[in-house]
């Protein structure tokens, strides 16, 4: 029973083992040394005291700028300066999308860390950008971000009043249209010109001679389309029945030349008949010639 009891008292009230108990072997050490404290066996470091108020005051700062939601700030200051501070960026994947641009919505500020970096946000505001239609942000540590775009595609030059616009197969508009080389892309004219484009401009390719001679396809009353040919010349095709209006406009080119002769329109809306309207200098020349042959007939014949 007497050495039950001693078992049971051990050092500084804590039991090492009592009745099959042992104490955890990670606890052993600090339970001795706060043993030998207590009974004056232990002598602190000479510069103890310092080192717990430091220890005290860094723990106090820590926990202050915990709730005052500055830890964020205080580990990228912290791990920026331990060697984690982005220094190499990587762009790849952009074509119209500026690198400025894309280092502006990374919004890094020269010390950066790469631990404390949110890539999920940067992402976001990349995707942002009128040309980007998907955008992946990575850490390579220990200091460099790669960032990888996947561009939108340009399919047609959108004018609608005096605007001008870089639009998308589906109609919808990427960018203001700046020139360079989107000045090769189709130009498509009015309302719903921009959507109804792609179906249009595919029954075109069908003849590469007339498409390569239009100058703008004008949408007109949402309902069909005008040709609106280099030379000025305007084809003005019917609501239905574009396909073999465009046959029949390239067949009468082929045999008689009909889109190089000074007219100024070609009017197809009608099923029976094509009408043809003249240039005004060809109607003067029309004009002078009927005159001129009226004149003919109308002279008397004179006998010898």
């Amino acid at each position: 029973m007497r050495r039950m009891r001693r078992a049971r008292s051990g050092l500084f009230g804590v039991l090492f083992s009592a009745d099959g108990f042992v104490l955890p072997r990670w606890l052993r050490k600090p339970v001795r040394v706060l043993a030998r404290l207590f009974k004056g066996d232990f002598t602190a470091p000479r510069f103890a005291a310092t080192i717990l108020s430091a220890v005290f005051l860094a723990a106090t700062g820590v926990y202050g700028a915990y709730e005052g939601g500055h830890m964020p700030a205080v580990v990228q200051a912290i791990t920026a300066r331990s060697g984690f501070a982005v220094d190499q960026i990587r762009v790849v994947g952009h074509h119209e999308t500026s690198e400025i641009d894309v280092l502006e919505k990374l919004g890094l500020d020269g010390w950066t860390s790469l631990i404390g970096f949110d890539a999920d946000k940067a992402r976001e505001r990349i995707a942002e950008l009128p040309w980007v239609e998907v955008a992946s942000v990575r850490k390579v540590y220990p200091d460099t971000l790669e960032v990888k775009i996947e561009e939108r595609k340009p399919f047609a030059v959108w004018q609608r009043g005096n605007e001008l616009f870089v639009v998308e197969r589906d109609g919808r508009v990427i960018a203001p249209f700046t020139g360079g080389r989107h000045v090769a892309l189709p130009l498509v004219v009015g309302y719903g010109a921009a959507g109804n484009a792609a179906d249009f401009l595919a029954k075109m390719r069908r003849y590469p001679e007339l498409a390569s001679r239009v100058k703008g396809y004008i949408r007109v009353s949402e309902r069909r389309w005008d040709l609106w040919l280099e030379n000025g010349i305007t084809v003005k095709l019917p609501e239905d029945g574009e396909d073999l209006a465009l046959a029949d406009l390239v067949n009468m080119d082929r045999e008689v030349g009909l889109l190089s002769r000074d007219i100024a329109a070609v009017d197809m809306r009608l099923s029976d008949r094509l009408v043809v309207q003249l240039t005004p200098e060809a109607m003067l020349r029309r004009d002078a010639a009927l005159t001129e042959q009226k004149g003919v007939k109308g002279k008397p014949e004179r006998r010898i």
